[in-house]
């Protein structure tokens, strides 16, 4: 993992939402998913953890203890729309039909459509002359449609839009998008705005008066070998988005630096999602320290997938102990089949003290961090039934 530079100068911030949400250590999900003065929950965790069926179940749990919701997924894959029954997500929040209103909530759903919500920027932030001008620049649609960090940029946009709107909700949940390099999505919007508003962009739109002179005529032998290595045209268009762009730079920084802001204020609590296994785990103890060391409200760890053994229940020891003698009893009815289930048994105990002690290093490490373990279920989640049992194992 790379040792990004954050914002945060002083010490690292506490964590500062586990204190009151924690019995015992254990994570109070109904007192966060309750608190009226949370108004955005962060779900954020490597990809394969089961943070999209997490974000889901938490605004349908929330929704149907009243709050008005709507949960943003960024997830590509269109699992949330699945879980809840919708045939389609887009970037328009739709309504859940068959959530229970009786407490007076309701859950929206929507899915980011990346380059819809940048073409909302530029037409927001834009005369409409210039807007149609960036909108139709081969550049342009390259760059909103694939540029690394623009998804992540332009989720923190949609984000500040959605909050924005504080008459329709009062509960924002937010799936963010699976990365390797854990929080991508709060370096994006710097590395985004660092790019268009960065120096080489600035030469391609300076004028050539004065002691620009030189430099441009300098920039004139450079742009000359790279016309023959990539066209003519791309840097043609290139100069021409820059030029349009170049109204609305500023835009780009500022609504980037108040969305963390945003991140950072007690109203925002992060739940970091993980799976009971090694690599999982260490990428939590990574997103939890990179969260303090930003000042981001940490509630807590969730660890979906966790296979539990009852202390009333008998050893992996003992259960291969059992199966060996009773594969001695060939003349003893359904000895054979009783062997099996000893050893069924003697796997999954093994595995639940694993994972027992796989989650024990992360909390001698994060002591202060609350958990919830959300046990494995039989089949997957694929409608709001399914979410509501989540909802029910992350509220017990």
């Amino acid at each position: 993992m790379s040792g990004r530079k954050t914002r945060s100068t002083g010490p690292a911030a506490p964590v500062r939402t586990s204190a009151v949400r924690s019995t015992d250590g254990n994570l109070d999900i109904d007192d966060l998913l309750g608190d009226r003065n949370v108004d955005i929950i962060v779900c954020c965790g490597a990809g394969g953890v089961g943070k999209t069926t997490t974000a889901a179940a938490l605004a349908l749990r929330a929704a149907e203890q009243g709050r008005k919701v709507c949960v943003l997924t960024i997830d590509p894959a269109r699992r949330l729309a699945q879980s809840m029954g919708l045939t389609e997500l887009d970037n328009t929040p739709r309504p859940v039909k068959g959530v229970d209103t009786s407490a007076g909530g309701s859950l929206d759903a929507m899915m980011l459509d990346m380059k819809r919500t940048f073409d909302d920027v530029v037409e927001k932030h834009a005369s409409p002359e210039k807007a149609q001008q960036i909108l139709q620049n081969p550049f342009y649609i390259a760059l909103s449609s694939s540029f690394a960090g623009t998804q992540e940029y332009m989720a923190m946009e949609k984000l500040g839009q959605l909050h924005g709107d504080s008459d329709t909700w009062d509960l924002i949940v937010v799936d963010t998008p699976p990365s390797r390099s854990a929080l991508d999505f709060l370096d994006a919007p710097e590395r985004l705005s660092s790019l268009l508003d960065g120096r080489f962009m600035r030469i391609m739109v300076a004028p050539a008066r004065g002691p620009a002179r030189v430099l441009t005529a300098g920039l004139s032998l450079v742009t000359g070998a790279l016309n023959k290595i990539m066209g003519a045209q791309f840097l043609t268009d290139m100069q021409a988005f820059v030029s349009a762009l170049d109204t609305i730079f500023g835009g780009f920084r500022q609504r980037a630096e108040a969305t963390f802001r945003l991140l950072q204020a007690d109203e925002t609590a992060f739940l970091v999602v993980a799976a009971p296994e090694p690599d999982a785990i260490r990428e939590a103890a990574y997103f939890a320290e990179r969260l303090t060391s930003e000042r981001m409200p940490l509630a807590g760890l969730v660890v979906n997938r966790y296979h539990q053994s009852s202390s009333r229940s008998i050893s992996s020891a003992d259960a291969e102990s059992g199966a060996r003698r009773l594969e001695q009893l060939a003349d003893v009815p359904a000895a054979e089949a009783t062997a099996d289930l000893l050893r069924v048994h003697a796997a999954r105990a093994k595995r639940a003290q694993r994972e027992k002690k796989v989650v024990a290093r992360f909390t001698a490490g994060h002591p202060r961090v609350p958990t919830v373990s959300v046990p494995a279920l039989a089949g997957d989640v694929h409608d709001l039934d399914g979410l509501r049992e989540i909802g029910n194992l992350l509220g017990a």
